[in-house]
């Protein structure tokens, strides 16, 4: 019974398995693999704590600790800090993809990828994929727990939905370049290390927790250029109707449309190399 298992799946002695696939049949592949993250979510639920608890911590930390001095008022500053906390969220959850792909490289799963008739960049955009799902996990626990403390939406649900879309399409941008690190680097704890140093200037350096205008001048010059500054302003134009949403909405499309074109090409460069 085995042997005919094997026969079946395996590719025929005087045929080669293909060496390139179609774009429809890489995709299908990788959604595939995005399964098997998420399979191993369910075998290791722990690796859901950071998107869980770690949102709601910083919402409570900045909120009741800082909220009062900040802007004297803790159910205003809710209103204001969680679309950024939102984004602050996503962002470090980004991380997760970078650790994974040097965890699997140590255990040379992507060895046996290579033996099986799959694109060779699906087990890559899979993990990529499988990564987006966790973020949605995050966006739902941020908007959770801000309702029952009081943060209450002030537009509409389309756009709150078209915020939540805007962040996790900034997200997948920005774990292409978690992807690489995850390449480079042998480690997981490395990756760890070296990616909370990207997003603490990224996410701290921006107007997530005050308005740029209070800042000194030569900061306010980096935060008017960060991209979180942009997907801030959007989050909050379209979830509390607070500033302006078409301006920065265009930036975060232009960052994204970046950072894919510079990290993906990148990214399957490397992963390339090391498989």
């Amino acid at each position: 019974m085995t042997a005919t298992l094997v026969a079946t799946t395996a590719w025929p002695e005087a045929e080669e398995p293909p060496t390139r696939f179609g774009p429809m049949r890489t995709l299908r592949h990788a959604l595939t693999l995005t399964w098997r993250s998420l399979i191993k979510i369910k075998h290791s639920p722990e690796q859901l704590l950071d998107l869980t608890l770690q949102p709601i911590i910083f919402v409570v930390l900045f909120v009741y600790l800082f909220g009062g001095a900040v802007s004297g008022d803790r159910h205003v500053y809710l209103q204001f800090v969680l679309p950024g906390i939102l984004v602050q969220s996503v962002a470090f959850a980004s991380l997760g993809v970078g650790q994974s792909l040097a965890a699997d490289l140590q255990t040379g799963v992507f060895d046996r990828f290579r033996t099986m008739p799959i694109a060779r960049s699906a087990p890559l955009i899979g993990a990529v994929f499988g990564d987006v799902v966790r973020y949605v996990v995050t966006v739902a626990v941020v908007l959770g727990f801000g309702a029952v403390i009081g943060f209450r939406v002030g537009t509409d649900p389309l756009s709150a939905l078209a915020a939540c879309a805007l962040v996790l399409v900034f997200a997948f941008g920005l774990c292409w370049v978690t992807a690489l690190i995850g390449l480079l680097l042998r480690n997981p704890r490395t990756v760890q290390g070296i990616g909370a140093m990207l997003m603490f200037p990224l996410t701290f350096g921006s107007n997530l927790f005050v308005q740029t205008e209070t800042l000194p001048g030569w900061l306010q010059a980096w935060v008017n250029v960060n991209p979180i500054t942009f997907v801030v302003e959007a989050a909050r134009g379209l979830l509390t109707g607070q500033g302006a949403v078409a301006a920065p909405t265009i930036k975060v499309l232009i960052s994204v449309a970046v950072l894919c074109a510079v990290f993906v090409p990148l990214s399957l460069a490397a992963y390339r190399r090391r498989t």
